[in-house]
């Protein structure tokens, strides 16, 4: 039997606003993702009758104890019953510090196959309650479903949005969102809407769509405005997650690929379909109707 590939794929918040900051010192949002057809991908094989963790390559810079795959693999070990280990293989195509899940869907990837292939037999809930201690983006990945989010992220509501496509740059720089929610020039009061308020609502509409942290980023970075600058010449534009890269929505994909073609050079970007189920789910269900569990 072939090795199976496991998709870790990006998300888009296609807007995210930040209503108030709590007594806690953590945020209120509002925010919906949507997932791509694009990005990371794991490979998982069992170890029996072991708990050791190995991943290659490693993540330069980022020790075992910090990344976020080994730590997913370690919370689902705690729940089993028997010892399990696993030789875990990452392609890493998604950038760090991008805004697009990277990390998060790693990890939401990695608890998702590990049960399936570990049999340990966590229903979704607990799969995201194990994930939400890893980051708050890592339960919607787990969840697989694109979603509206509240509070501070863990509130999610599915969504059905229309089909679209999405070129996505990568400035070459690294934005911590730490710095961006720590810092006192945050915007923190955009008045909270209903989703359907928020669904309403076009891209360039006085009151619509906005990514509260962009201002303060662009500041920050020059190459995240610089490339926002660009892109906002061919389509409705903005800042994903708070992270470096930005995107433009288009109706199709032969649009989107025309103006990547113009991207200058040195710039990184790719093109990719809004998917309203994640790819990790569709190989789970693939995957699930095989009847393939490693032992």
């Amino acid at each position: 039997m072939a090795q199976i590939r496991w998709p870790a794929p990006a998300k888009l918040n296609l807007f995210l606003h930040v209503n108030g900051r709590r007594p806690d010192g953590y945020h209120e949002l509002q925010t919906l993702f949507i997932f791509l057809d694009h990005g990371d991908w794991l490979e998982f094989e069992v170890i029996p009758d072991s708990d050791r963790l190995t991943l290659s390559p490693p993540i330069p810079g980022v020790p075992d104890e910090q990344n976020l795959i080994i730590r997913a693999a370690r919370l689902l070990q705690a729940r089993l019953p028997t010892l399990k280990g696993a030789h875990i293989k990452l392609e890493k195509i998604l950038p760090m510090g991008g805004g697009i899940g990277g990390g998060s869907s790693d990890a939401a990837t990695t608890l998702v196959a590990l049960n399936h292939l570990w049999q340990a037999g966590l229903g979704q809930d607990e799969l995201a309650q194990l994930g939400v201690q890893l980051g708050a983006d890592v339960p919607v990945f787990v969840r697989g479903r694109a979603a509206f989010a509240e509070g501070v992220g863990e509130k999610l509501q599915p969504v059905e949005l229309p089909s679209a496509w999405y070129l996505v740059l990568k400035p070459d720089c690294h934005v911590a969102t730490a710095a961006v929610f720590q810092d006192p020039d945050l915007p923190r009061d955009t008045p909270k809407m209903t989703l359907p308020e928020l669904l309403a609502k076009k891209w360039l509409q006085e009151g619509g769509w906005k990514n509260d942290c962009e201002l303060l980023v662009k500041k920050r970075h020059p190459e995240v405005a610089n490339a926002l600058g660009w892109l906002l010449e061919y389509a409705p534009s903005r800042m994903t997650g708070t992270g470096a890269c930005v995107f433009a929505q288009f109706e199709d994909e032969v649009a989107a690929r025309k103006v990547l073609a113009r991207v200058p050079e040195g710039w990184d970007g790719f093109v990719a379909k809004g998917e309203n189920i994640s790819p990790l789910f569709v190989t789970l269900q693939q995957v699930s109707d095989w009847g393939i569990a490693k032992r």
